[in-house]
C-alpha cells in the first residue's frame, strides 16, 4: 500500500468532522467553498481543534479574485494569521502575487514570519504564475513547506505532466500537493502519473436548507443568485470512495 496523506477542503466544523471520519489526516479549513476558500472564522478553527484531531491548515484570503491586495487588506490578513497561529493552527495557507502576476516576496515574508515554526502553504496563486518553476524555487528560498497546485490546469487531472515536473524540480526541498477536479475515476491515474505522496481534494452533497421555502424569490448572494433552500456540505461517502481508491 502506497502512503498518501489525504487533505480535504473543508468549510465548517461538520465538513471537518466528515473529513476525520472518512480518513483524512489533514484539513485546510476555509469559509465559502463557493469562492475557492475563503478566511474561516476563529470559532471554527477553535472548534475543530477542540472535536477532532485533524491536522488543520488555516486559509488567510479576505477575498476572492486574484491575489494583489490592498493595504487594508493585507493589515487584516497579518491580524487573521496572528489570531490563527496562537490559536492552534497546525499552518496557514496565504499567497500574494504582484501586478505582473509574479510572487511578492515581501508580504510572503511577513505571513512566513508570523507562522514560525508552523507550516507555511502557498495556495493556487502558483496556477497563474508566468514561470511556476521559477516561482518553486523562490518559494523553497523563502521556507514554504508545501505549495498547492492544478499543475495551471482547470484540474490536477489535466495539469499532470507540470505537476510531475515540479515534483522532480522541487527534489524534495518544498512539498507538491496536487488539488482541483480530483475524483475516484481520475485519483489512481494522478497519483502514479505524478509521484506525489498526498492530495487536496473536497467532495460536497446538496443538503436542503428549509427555513426559506415559503419565499423562494428572495436572494441574499448576488447576481449569480444561489439556490436558498440548499446548502453544500462534505459528502462523507465521497470522500470515503476517493480515499479508498488512492490507498492501493
Amino acid at each position: 500500500m502506497k502512503s498518501i496523506t489525504i487533505e480535504i477542503c473543508a468549510g465548517s466544523l461538520d465538513d471537518a468532522i466528515a473529513a476525520e471520519k472518512a480518513g483524512a489526516a489533514r484539513i485546510e479549513l476555509n469559509s465559502s467553498l463557493f469562492l475557492g476558500g475563503l478566511t474561516p472564522s476563529l470559532g471554527t478553527l477553535l472548534l475543530v481543534k477542540k472535536e477532532t484531531n485533524l491536522k488543520v491548515m488555516t486559509m488567510v484570503r479576505p477575498r476572492a479574485a486574484g491575489f494583489l491586495y490592498t493595504a487594508s487588506e493585507f493589515k487584516a490578513m497579518k491580524e487573521d494569521a496572528k489570531l490563527f497561529i496562537e490559536n492552534g493552527a497546525d499552518g496557514i495557507v496565504f499567497g500574494f502575487l504582484k501586478k505582473d502576476g509574479t510572487v511578492d516576496e515581501k508580504r510572503c515574508e511577513a505571513l512566513i514570519k508570523i507562522a514560525g515554526d508552523k507550516e507555511k502553504v502557498f495556495h493556487r496563486a502558483i496556477d497563474v504564475v508566468p514561470d511556476p518553476l521559477k516561482t518553486l524555487d523562490i518559494l523553497i528560498d523563502l521556507g514554504f513547506t508545501r505549495v498547492l497546485t492544478s499543475g495551471q490546469e482547470p484540474t490536477a487531472y489535466e495539469g499532470m505532466e507540470l505537476i510531475a515536473e515540479m515534483v522532480k524540480h522541487a527534489k524534495g526541498k518544498i512539498e507538491i500537493l496536487p488539488g482541483g477536479g480530483i475524483t475516484k475515476k481520475n485519483v489512481e491515474k494522478l497519483v502514479k502519473g505524478t509521484g506525489v505522496n498526498q492530495i487536496h481534494f473536497a467532495a460536497l452533497k446538496s443538503v436542503a436548507e428549509p427555513s426559506t421555502a415559503k419565499n423562494p424569490a428572495i436572494y441574499y448572494g448576488g447576481a449569480l443568485y444561489p439556490p436558498e433552500d440548499r446548502f453544500e456540505t462534505a459528502d462523507l461517502g465521497a470522500m470515503s470512495e476517493i480515499i479508498g481508491t488512492v490507498r492501493f
